[in-house]
């Protein structure tokens, strides 16, 4: 490691965990943030003993960068919990403080508890797909109604329904794929070098451990005690750090080509269920007709499949997804057969 390149990151870090201190309006975590300032101040010592023995010469007056001074302007507009992607970006530790200090989490009694309560059983992809599929039914199904109400033939209606599915399928494939290796990528950046750290002084990264767990409610010399246990374990310790002190984990870093290629398949799901008739051999209008029918049916299942993550009656869930694609549907409609009226 670059002795005055980790100079100048430990003393950005310091500087960040003070600007968020100062807007942090609770004062456990602002407490938090101050001793991990001055944590931050003692690495960056270390770090500049090193610059000198090596001959490199380092700034009198530290600045921080401009993405650094808009992160923490943004903390104080917006507060220091609504910018935490943009604070992991910046290796702030402590964010784990935000999800558990004042949620009810269960502070950890041995090694064998640690990340347990971060690890969840399914549901995510269930939770992608029921997404992908209605966001291909309600996208497609109303370009397929705009068409019909231009009065096109059923050709055009079906080449257009087919272009609409590969089109938004690829979108979301692009979007999901781009998504999750930026995602990925600032993972593998943020617990490379949480590992280097955690090489380079595993006393201090112990220390910045325990401070975390002190703000959460555990005893100041049963956390230090811990920490100290925990980092004896560098694999171990390098999972609890991540997900501790960065607000990441690791298990979520998932493939980007598998995430892609889900989207895809999930939307092209819901964008064919309006272009069955068509493909059956149906024309217009009864072909619009049954589409509509299909479509209505899946909004509602989706809908309804919805509530099993937000806990409302699926049959009220069912409804609203219904009447949300039926808006749209109705109102693309309307606007194909504006233009249709104004081409004839």
């Amino acid at each position: 490691m670059d002795p005055a390149n980790s100079w100048s990151e430990e003393k950005q870090s310091a500087w960040l965990y003070r600007a968020l201190a100062d807007a942090e309006r609770d004062p456990r975590i602002a407490d938090l943030f101050r001793a991990l300032a001055a944590a931050a101040d003692d690495q960056a010592g270390t770090w500049e003993q090193a610059a000198a023995k090596a001959g490199q010469v380092l700034p009198v007056d530290f600045q921080p960068s401009a993405r650094a001074r808009l992160v923490a302007k943004l903390a104080r507009r917006l507060g220091p919990r609504r910018v935490k992607p943009a604070l992991a970006a910046l290796k702030v530790r402590g964010l784990s403080a935000y999800t558990a200090a004042l949620g009810g989490h269960l502070l950890p009694t041995d090694l064998a508890q640690v990340g347990l309560s971060h690890r969840t059983v399914g549901g995510g992809n269930l939770r992608a797909a029921i997404f992908g599929v209605n966001d291909g039914l309600v996208s497609n199904a109303s370009l397929i109604l705009g068409v019909v109400g231009a009065q096109a033939t059923t050709g055009t209606v079906l080449a257009t329904g087919i272009a609409g599915l590969l089109a938004g399928a690829l979108s979301m494939a692009a979007g999901e794929y781009v998504s999750v290796r930026s995602q990925r990528e600032l993972f593998e950046y943020q617990i490379g070098l949480e590992a280097d750290e955690l090489r380079q002084y595993p006393d201090a990264e112990a220390e910045e451990l325990a401070l975390i767990y002190i703000a959460r409610g555990m005893p100041e010399d049963q956390a230090r005690g811990f920490a100290r246990q925990l980092v004896q374990n560098p694999k171990q310790a390098l999972d609890v750090l991540a997900r501790e002190e960065l607000g990441l984990n690791p298990d979520d870093l998932g493939s980007p080509v598998g995430a892609a290629a889900f989207s895809f398949a999930a939307f092209t799901i819901g964008a064919l269920v309006p272009l069955v008739p068509f493909f059956a051999g149906s024309a217009l209008p009864q072909a619009a007709y049954w589409g509509t029918g299909l479509a209505a049916a899946g909004l509602f299942g989706t809908g309804a499949a919805m509530s099993l993550f937000s806990g409302r009656n699926p049959w009220l869930g069912g409804l609203r997804m219904l009447g949300i694609g039926a808006a749209a549907g109705a109102t693309v409609f309307l606007i194909g057969r504006l233009i249709g009226v104004e081409l004839a």
